[in-house]
């Protein structure tokens, strides 16, 4: 599911700035861009998106907006060996030209980095990162809602759909049996002229045969039926909450597959109406559900 949210916070670094991201995704994918001085606590930041992020395509950005003013102190050991280095090479090349501040200050080891209590970063950082990480549950929780209602009004549309067309059925199953038993009847009566082995009753029990086998193929009440199982079973998973998508994905799929049925057994305009809407809702469906977890 999609999200966003930021919040900062005082650490011994200084004042940290966290922004989050997140777009929908088969699977966890976390990226994190932070500056260099942080990257120790990067382990414990993803533990915190893994434990309360299930998938999705998830960035974290991490700065600072106010670096801590503790000044750097000189390394006075590592500098007088780098002195008595220097005075060792001049003795030996009194050509070589001596060193120059910058070369001293960039020297590994000459300028040492203020204490900083790792320990106290990383609880002020993990309590930065729960902050964000709440907005970002909040964010997410609102998108979902806006879902709901709107997976929501789609199973809605779909049993008013099923409801409309099941009266229907036993009434367009008689008028494609009357019509089916008028041809073939028309299409018999010439063989049964032909054929003096051929009885009317032998006539009427073929066509009585043909009828019922159409009939059969025709029937679209286990489609309607599955259709409102699946509709109950959307409702139960948006009901229960928590990572749904993966389910809903399936269970729209299901229903897809059964308007698609529907709609090849179409045999009268209210038929193809009903599996063109069923379709339509459906689609809808799997639209939205591209944003859900």
């Amino acid at each position: 599911m999609t999200g966003f949210a930021n919040a900062q916070g005082e650490t011994p670094l200084g004042l940290i700035h966290i922004e989050l991201r997140c777009v929908n995704s088969r699977f966890l994918d976390i990226t994190m861009r932070m500056p260099e001085e942080l990257r120790p606590f990067e382990p414990m930041l993803q533990e915190i998106v893994k434990s309360r992020v299930v998938r999705g395509k998830f960035e974290c950005r991490i700065g600072f907006l106010m670096m801590n003013q503790t000044a750097p102190s000189v390394n006075v050991g590592a500098l007088q060996s780098l002195q008595a280095l220097q005075s060792q090479i001049l003795a030996q090349m009194p050509q070589a030209q001596p060193l120059r501040m910058t070369d001293i200050l960039e020297y590994p080891g000459i300028v040492k980095a203020a204490d900083v209590d790792n320990e106290a970063v990383e609880a002020s950082l993990r309590a930065v990162m729960n902050q964000a990480m709440d907005a970002f549950d909040g964010s997410r929780s609102r998108e979902g809602e806006a879902l709901k209602k709107i997976l929501e009004a789609n199973c809605t549309k779909i049993l008013e759909t099923v409801d409309a067309l099941a009266p229907c059925i036993p009434q367009i199953h008689e008028q494609i049996k009357a019509k089916l038993t008028e041809r073939l009847e028309a299409a018999l009566s010439e063989a049964l002229s032909k054929a003096g082995s051929l009885t009317k009753e032998d006539v009427a029990e073929r066509i009585r045969q043909e009828v019922t086998l159409y009939a059969l193929r025709m029937d679209v009440a286990e489609e309607i039926n599955r259709l409102r199982t699946h509709v109950a079973e959307v409702r139960r998973v948006l009901a229960a909450g928590g990572a749904a998508g993966r389910r809903l994905d399936f269970l729209t799929q299901e229903m897809n597959r059964e308007s698609n049925t529907l709609g090849s057994k179409a045999a009268s305009i209210e038929m193809t109406d009903a599996a063109i809407s069923l379709k339509l809702s459906v689609d809808q469906m799997r639209e939205q559900l591209q944003n859900i977890e």
